[in-house]
């Protein structure tokens, strides 16, 4: 449900931007209950051009946001390697400690005795 009112919120603000542009661009007067054929004309190439840079830029977003994510996975990948490594020395480095203090507790046991 957040998604779909986030595009409906999305759409409408949108939709503000290119009105509020659009009119302060095109309208001259308001004495006049109708827009003129030059206003009506401004109107159209505003809101065709707005769309037509819209979408282009979309475009251009949705393939540099492809090369972002993928660089975003390469780098995860190679952080989770990273860390898998270290716990596997730190790993082997308990065990190598646990190895050479058994022989030694071993012999103090055996001296104690």
């Amino acid at each position: 449900m957040d998604y779909e009112m986030r595009n409906i919120k999305d759409f409408l603000q949108l939709y503000n931007r290119i009105t509020d542009m659009c009119f302060n661009s095109c309208v001259d007067n308001l004495f006049g209950r109708d827009l003129t054929r030059e206003e009506i004309s401004c109107a159209d190439n505003c809101v065709s051009k707005f769309t037509n840079v819209n979408q282009r830029l979309l475009q251009v977003y949705m393939g540099v946001q492809t090369d972002i994510n993928q660089r975003r996975m390469t780098e995860m990948e190679a952080q989770q390697a990273k860390l898998l490594a270290e716990a596997q020395q730190q790993q082997q480095q308990q065990q190598a400690t646990a190895e050479t203090a058994s022989p030694v507790a071993a012999s103090t046991e055996a001296a104690v005795a």
